[in-house]
C-alpha cells in the first residue's frame, strides 16, 4: 500500500482499515511474543502502513483547519 493509493481512498475507508491493521498488529504481536510467528517482516510493514494512513489522515486535518 503506497501513500498515493491511500490518498485516493475517503476518511471512512482509511479509519476502517487502520482498525483492521490495528487489530492484526495485536494479534501479530501476541504470536510474536510465543514464538510462532513465521514471517517476523510482517509486524515492520504493519506498523509502517499505520503510520502511513495516520499521516495521511492528519495531513487531511491541517488541511481541512488551514
Amino acid at each position: 500500500m503506497t501513500g498515493d493509493e491511500i490518498r485516493d481512498w475517503d476518511d471512512t475507508e482509511i479509519r476502517a482499515q487502520l482498525e483492521s491493521l490495528t487489530e492484526e498488529q495485536f494479534k501479530l504481536r501476541f504470536r510474536a511474543s510465543m514464538m510462532q510467528l513465521e514471517n517476523p517482516s510482517l509486524l515492520r510493514n504493519i506498523r509502517r502502513d499505520i503510520a502511513r494512513l495516520k499521516t495521511i489522515l492528519r495531513e487531511r486535518e491541517l488541511a481541512g483547519n488551514g
